[in-house]
C-alpha cells in the first residue's frame, strides 16, 4: 500500500479500531494540548508499509500535553493512573512537555508540537489528536516525507550539536529500528563523524 500524503495517514488511523480507541481514551482526560504521538503513529505507517498483519511491539504508547499551571510530575502519574483505570492492557506513558525541558536540560519548549518538532528523529516527530468533533488531526512538524519514504534521520534540533548526534545516534541502536522493519534506510548525522 502507499501512503502519499497527511490524508492518508488520517484514513490509516480512522480505519484502525485500536488506535481510534486510544485517541477517544485520551480526549476523555480533557488535556491542554494533548497529543498521542512518536512511536504510535510512526509504527503504524511503517507496518503498513512492510505489509505487516500483525501490529509491531509498541513498548509503550506516548501521549504528552502542555499545562504551565501544573508541572508537577506527580500529575503525570496520576494521570497514567487514570488512563490505566480505563484501559489497563496500554502501556501508557503520559509527559507533560511544559515540564519536560527542565529534565533535558534546554530551554522551555512553546507548546506540545514545538516539543514534538524537537524529537530525535524525523520520522517520530509525528503526532495525533482528535478534534472536538472527534475528527483526526495530525501534526508533522518536520513533514512526512522521511517516515513514508522508510527513512530515519535526526531532526534538525538533534543535528545541529554533537550531543544531539550523540543522543540520536546511540538511540538508533537501542531501538533496532532496522531489526523490525528491514526496508528502513538509517541516515547518520552530520556530526556523527566528529565522534566515531
Amino acid at each position: 500500500m502507499k501512503i502519499e500524503n497527511e490524508r492518508d495517514i488520517i484514513r490509516l488511523v480512522e480505519e484502525d479500531e485500536w488506535m481510534m480507541h486510544i485517541l477517544k481514551t485520551v480526549h476523555r482526560l480533557n488535556l491542554p494540548d494533548w497529543w498521542v504521538c512518536a512511536g504510535f503513529v510512526r509504527s503504524k505507517i511503517w507496518d503498513v508499509l512492510h505489509g505487516f498483519s500483525e501490529r509491531a511491539h509498541l513498548p509503550d504508547v506516548d501521549v504528552i500535553y502542555f499545562d504551565e499551571l501544573h508541572i508537577d510530575e506527580a500529575e503525570e502519574k496520576r494521570l497514567e493512573e487514570k488512563l490505566r483505570r480505563i484501559d489497563p492492557e496500554i502501556p501508557w506513558s503520559v509527559k507533560n512537555e511544559a515540564r519536560m525541558h527542565r529534565v533535558s536540560g534546554i530551554p522551555p519548549y512553546t507548546s506540545s508540537v514545538d516539543a514534538i518538532s524537537k524529537f530525535p528523529e524525523t520520522a517520530t516527530a509525528l503526532g495525533l489528536t482528535l478534534n472536538n468533533d472527534h475528527k483526526v488531526i495530525l501534526t508533522a512538524p518536520c513533514g512526512i516525507e522521511d517516515v513514508v519514504q522508510l527513512a530515519v534521520k535526526p531532526t534538525p534540533y538533534f543535528d545541529e550539536t554533537k550531543e544531539g548526534a550523540v543522543i540520536y545516534e546511540e538511540r538508533i541502536v537501542k531501538k533496532n529500528w532496522k531489526g523490525i522493519w528491514s526496508k528502513i534506510t538509517v541516515i547518520h548525522s552530520k556530526k556523527s563523524a566528529d565522534f566515531r
